[in-house]
């Protein structure tokens, strides 16, 4: 377990890049085997149109890295935080970390994001997207990112949890955000099942419905269990649902420059009732 924990710790900005292009490279290879529907759409294009937020994001997450090393650096001296509180083995405390950190930095994160109108302005970028396939967990607007990254600083104050389980914790968030966006049909029973605990592509699909209030629900990052807490659980036949968001223009979602000044355009009627 040492072993394990001292390899994530020293684990290089290279290999985690990797990590980025590997998960990519799996859902891709789902897609084409077994699309959940035909997008009709340029895939390269569409790609390209969401690796401009991945860029943004790999470049704002080096000054985040950067804070979160010192905050655990700080948490570790002084004892601070949950896990110092506790007595626990590094499995049962690595666990533990992630089941925080996923509260705090994905369900509730990402429920303030659809629930705060300057937020939602943010976040609603990501929803513009009509043709939803793995890119798509990639094109969170750089303001967007910011907020998740502070949430995720702020649940890791409060845990005080290890350097090592913090980057399990992304690259673990990394590959379901996305496989969960996959353009991907898995086996009915295998996707139901495993939705009583984790986030699975069926189960995600809904929160990219246009309208409300599906896009209102299914707000976790790897475990379902908040959303069924909290009542905000869907499940259903992801074909039925249509991709996009009712408050923005869907023919503009591939345009960059337009996704990046959305959320500033005065003339764009992004708040909801």
């Amino acid at each position: 377990m040492d072993g394990i924990l001292l390899f994530f710790e020293q684990m290089p900005a290279w290999q985690k890049l990797a990590w980025v292009m590997a998960c990519l490279a799996v859902s891709w290879a789902l897609e084409g085997s077994f699309p959940l529907v035909q997008l009709g759409y340029r895939k390269w294009r569409h790609a390209g149109a969401n690796f401009a937020f991945l860029a943004t994001s790999l470049v704002i997450n080096t000054s985040f890295s950067v804070a979160a090393v010192a905050i655990v650096a700080w948490t570790s001296t002084n004892e601070f935080g949950l896990l110092h509180l506790l007595d626990l083995p590094l499995w049962v405390e690595l666990v533990l970390a992630l089941v925080v950190l996923d509260l705090l930095a994905q369900y509730w994160a990402h429920y303030l994001l659809h629930k705060v109108r300057w937020m939602w302005r943010l976040h609603a970028v990501h929803h513009t997207d009509t043709k939803v396939d793995a890119t798509t967990g990639t094109r969170l607007h750089p303001g967007d990112f910011a907020v998740r990254e502070f949430f995720a600083l702020g649940a890791l104050l409060l845990t005080g949890a290890a350097l090592a389980y913090y980057v399990i914790y992304r690259v673990t968030t990394i590959f379901f955000t996305l496989v969960t966006h996959a353009n991907v049909a898995p086996p009915v029973w295998l996707d139901a099942t495993l939705s009583w605990v984790f986030v699975t592509p069926n189960m995600h699909k809904f929160h990219h419905h246009f309208e409300r209030p599906w896009t209102d629900t299914n707000f976790g990052g790897i475990l379902s269990i908040w959303d069924r807490i909290f009542g905000t659980f869907v499940y259903g036949d992801p074909r039925q649902v249509e991709y996009g968001v009712d408050v923005a223009d869907p023919d503009l979602d591939e345009d960059v420059w337009h996704q990046f000044m959305l959320p500033f355009r005065r003339g764009e009627t992004l708040d909801r009732d």
